[in-house]
């Protein structure tokens, strides 16, 4: 059972991890001069209560007030029973639910003042936005700054997390040689791989990359029915969530056969950018810093122009979150903000390479929680 885990199930955390998380959301929505933040279902929901909710027409909507009174969920009755699996009752939530016919919108206002300052989740549907809107004097706002510093520092069982899901990732690339080969298509490559992703302890396959010779060159090429050939750079990016909904992200790069001396010169140099942004990563550095630690190695050895994107972004429930690691952001990071550092070269229309860790901040340095060798792989 890992840190934090409910000891009934594995789908969420314990649920004083929740009302930690509660607790501190009212004190930033304080913090912030708001009067309450207004979440619908999506990862910022499952975040602060454990809950797997979807969003439909009808409306569900966490209130946090920020005076630290007990939260509320705005809920219809019919979806009551995919709130049992959050930690909504052992928190003392007071549910609120709602029949059709009846103004789920008023419902909200029942328990915010007409004038109450509120902050919504920039991921709330215009179909609900709108309408709360309206039922306010005052606008809402972004509740972005707020969720940002709630999200962006994971806590221990966040961790905990995000190493399982790095170990299973690393399984999945460990086993590449059993599907990698010429002859084959990328669709087939990626099927075999994304069955392993499940096989190797995640829910599921979010994501499957396998850019072979130039497609490789293309970043978010996904999957195409492109025979492997003898001799071909192989970019393979792959995740996929593990419980309670974390997820890993990994990239390796791999070549069928002896590579071109030119070609392993070059991604010789893209393994000592990546591994000198891993170095960089400590607490009190910037996000700008540790991309400027890959960017700068890839420009002075020529290969700055073909660097074509950031070296990184946050993950968590989300597989693109904050920090973004990227030339501008003066973030300063702190101890378990978590992100990926993937620096990558592309060739438009001969091949590219990518490599990727997953790097949690630690009170001195940081903690790559993929082990993978990060050379040119060769199968």
């Amino acid at each position: 059972m890992s840190v934090g885990m409910n000891a009934d199930t594995e789908s969420r955390f314990s649920a004083d991890v929740y009302g930690r998380r509660l607790e501190r959301a009212a004190a930033l929505t304080r913090a912030a001069h708001l009067d309450a933040l207004l979440i619908t279902p999506g990862p910022d929901l499952r975040y602060l209560i454990g809950s797997r909710a979807q969003s439909f027409e009808r409306l569900t909507c966490l209130v946090i007030p920020a005076s630290g009174e007990t939260a509320s969920v705005v809920i219809p009755k019919l979806e009551l029973a995919g709130l049992a699996g959050s930690a909504a009752g052992e928190l003392g939530l007071q549910v609120l639910d709602w029949t059709d016919g009846v103004d789920p919108y008023r419902v909200v206002k029942s328990v915010v003042n007409a004038g109450a300052r509120v902050a919504v989740a920039e991921s709330m549907p215009a179909l609900h936005l709108l309408p709360i809107a309206d039922s306010l004097t005052a606008l809402p706002v972004s509740a972005t700054p707020v969720l940002r510093q709630l999200r962006m520092t994971k806590d221990a069982a966040e961790i905990d997390a995000l190493r399982r899901a790095g170990a299973a990732i690393d399984r999945v690339h460990a086993r590449m040689g059993e599907w990698l080969r010429a002859g084959r298509t990328e669709a087939e490559v990626a099927a075999d791989i994304a069955a392993a992703i499940v096989e190797e302890g995640h829910t599921a396959a979010e994501f499957v990359i396998v850019g072979s010779g130039p497609n490789g060159a293309d970043p978010h090429h996904e999957v195409s029915q492109r025979v492997v050939e003898a001799g071909d750079v192989v970019v393979i990016d792959i995740g996929g969530p593990v419980e309670p909904g974390y997820f890993s992200d990994s990239t390796r790069t791999y070549v069928l056969g002896e590579p071109d001396p030119e070609i392993a010169q070059r991604v010789a140099v893209l393994a000592a950018a990546q591994a000198a942004a891993v170095a960089a990563v400590r607490p009190g550095v910037t996000a700008e810093a540790v991309d400027a630690a890959a960017r700068n190695l890839l420009t002075e050895a020529g290969f700055g122009d073909v660097f074509i994107h950031r070296t990184g972004h946050g993950i968590g429930l989300s597989v693109h979150e904050e920090p973004y690691i990227v030339a501008g952001n003066e973030l300063v990071l702190e101890p378990g903000m978590a992100f990926s550092v993937e620096p990558g070269i592309y060739f438009g229309g001969e091949w590219g390479a990518r490599i990727e860790d997953i790097v949690i901040v630690t009170d001195d340095g940081g903690e790559a929680v993929n082990h993978r060798p990060h050379g040119l792989t060769v199968l």
